[in-house]
């Protein structure tokens, strides 16, 4: 039997027997190779990042599916996607194994279900203009393959994270990226290196996604939503480097106009 890279043995033993102070450095140590895999794997980020923001100017939704995870993982980038770039909650969708009770608790078998991915996908009408992102650590999680699979011969654009090399998943997206940080600290522990590596490679794919739509200017999160006072002070700051205005003409524009984009727009004007 072939054990693959997410469950090969760690470089450490005896972890029990460790201080404090060794096992955070140890993990800290393993913790600093994961940003170089992910490097390696820019120009298959790139491939897939170009075809999801082509896609996504015509109108198109990008999708995550996933469990465990790899599944809340993508739920988490999905889900701060309208606050931080102020679209609509539709545009990104995170979907993961076991529904949104499996975000907190594990639900049972429900990661080896083939079909029920694209039974999810149905409830939101996936395609051909939409893009959907396979997540699994292992490359090998039927709820994923059977997804991406079905999709694929749909017409949809597909493609994935895996931190494996030639997995079932890799093999069923159009777009595979596959991002190999080596043995877990804790053996086979994917939530460690190989989320850390999934949520980098998220970052990347949505906000490079978000600035090629559009959703910032210069540097700032010129469209995000205003949903507690940090992020008021945020705008006020953001408008008021960009025009010539009180702090108080700056806030009554925000209030006035919803965003940092369309208050700066008024305020050019007065």
């Amino acid at each position: 039997m072939i054990i693959s890279t997410t469950e090969s043995t760690s470089h450490y033993d005896h972890l029990e027997k460790m201080s404090v102070q060794e096992l955070l450095t140890n993990i800290n140590h393993e913790d600093k190779t994961v940003p170089h895999a992910v490097e390696k794997a820019i120009p298959q980020l790139e491939a897939l990042v170009t075809q999801i923001v082509a896609r996504m100017k015509q109108g198109g939704r990008l999708f995550y599916i996933g469990a465990g995870t790899s599944g809340r993982l993508g739920v988490v980038d999905a889900s701060e996607c309208p606050p931080t770039y102020g679209v609509p909650f539709d545009w990104v969708i995170g979907l993961m194994a076991g529904g949104d009770t499996a975000i907190r608790q594990a639900v049972e078998n429900a990661e080896d279900d083939s079909n029920q991915a694209w039974e999810d996908l149905q409830t939101y009408q996936i395609s051909e203009l939409d893009s959907l992102v396979g997540l699994a650590a292992s490359g090998r999680t039927p709820y994923v393959i059977g997804g991406l699979e079905k999709a694929r011969a749909a017409g949809i654009l597909t493609g994935c994270v895996v931190c494996n090399l030639g997995s079932a998943v890799a093999a069923a997206a159009e777009f595979p990226v596959e991002i190999v940080v080596g043995p877990e600290f804790v053996t086979g522990s994917t939530r460690m290196k190989s989320g850390t590596a999934q949520k980098l490679a998220l970052n990347m794919i949505s906000t490079s996604v978000m600035i090629q739509l559009g959703r910032v200017q210069g540097n700032k999160m010129v469209d995000m939503q205003m949903t507690n006072y940090k992020l008021v002070d945020r705008a006020i700051r953001m408008v008021r480097d960009q025009i010539d205005v009180t702090e108080d003409q700056a806030r009554t524009l925000l209030e006035q106009h919803g965003s940092v984009r369309l208050a700066v727009a008024a305020g050019r004007h007065l």
